[in-house]
């Protein structure tokens, strides 16, 4: 059972890690945040349908209220990545990572409603918590316009994936992750299918390798294993553990684009890193 725990706990935070490296490659890719997102999740719904045919998962949907309930979590991870790449584009990665992780407060105060469960004053608490880190987090917050919108669309992303994940997990019981993040990417590329006519995509050839990346490892690879943890941990739980996300992100961001980050993210990091320890401990009982 404690072998269990460790793997499942472990499968978590590499997941968190894959899914980490969106930041860099949202502010790095050279294109609107909506073209990106349209050609991220037709590139991993096409990596993801050719898994499930190799490994012969099911891709039938089984009721009609299911096909709702993917309907509204497509729409719902949708507008969460476009919001979020916004908030990246307009600021930088550390703001727009972090802004974002306000939504494990958002997942812990609505839980309740959609698990029909008292709230838990603990993850409340853990939530706070991780707050004051990114309180701590941000570098400077004599921010200038573009800055503060990135904020707002970062928090607003942040609700946008709350809403996702609690939805989602609904279905963890009775589809394959796979499965489950395909449907929710048909539903992400036949939304944004018009960005294809209003938006600049004239620099596609020299950006489809980073286009590939993100759709291969964030999303097809990282989101799949986030959506397979939704059957060992509460959504709660994942999303206070992912919270280390934040961290994984400033550190990729410094190697790879030179974002120096400020003093308070090593006071602002340990915080969060405790909310994890804090909650993988308290997970596993």
């Amino acid at each position: 059972m404690e072998n269990n725990h460790i793997k499942n706990l472990s499968f978590l935070l590499l997941a968190t890690l894959f899914i980490s490296t969106s930041g860099v490659l949202g502010k790095y890719i050279a294109m609107p945040p909506e073209a990106i997102i349209l050609f991220r999740a037709l590139f991993a719904a096409t990596f993801i349908y050719l898994f499930c045919r190799i490994k012969k998962v099911n891709l039938t949907i089984h009721s009609k209220k299911d096909k709702i309930s993917f309907l509204i979590s497509g729409f719902f991870m949708g507008a969460h990545w476009v919001t979020y790449f916004y908030a990246l584009k307009l600021s930088n990665v550390a703001i727009g990572m972090l802004s974002m992780f306000t939504f494990p407060v958002m997942t812990a105060l609505l839980e309740p409603f959609f698990a029909k469960q008292k709230l838990n004053i603990i993850h409340v608490l853990l939530a706070l918590l991780v707050l004051v880190g990114v309180y701590f987090l941000v570098p400077d917050f004599s921010i200038e316009k573009d800055e503060v919108k990135g904020i707002l669309f970062g928090v607003f992303s942040a609700l946008c994936y709350a809403l996702r994940n609690l939805i989602t997990k609904k279905n963890v019981t009775n589809y394959n992750s796979s499965a489950i993040m395909f449907f929710q990417l048909i539903i992400v590329t036949v939304l944004l299918l018009p960005v294809l006519f209003i938006s600049d995509i004239s620099n596609f050839g020299s950006q489809f390798p980073f286009l590939v990346l993100v759709a291969l490892l964030t999303t097809a690879i990282g989101h799949t294993m986030l959506v397979n943890s939704l059957q060992y941990f509460s959504v709660s739980t994942a999303s206070i553990i992912g919270s280390i996300q934040p961290i994984f992100g400033i550190i990729i961001a410094y190697i790879f684009i030179n974002e120096v980050p400020h003093k308070n993210t090593f006071i602002g990091g340990s915080l969060i890193l405790l909310t994890v320890v804090i909650e993988s401990i308290r997970s596993k009982r």
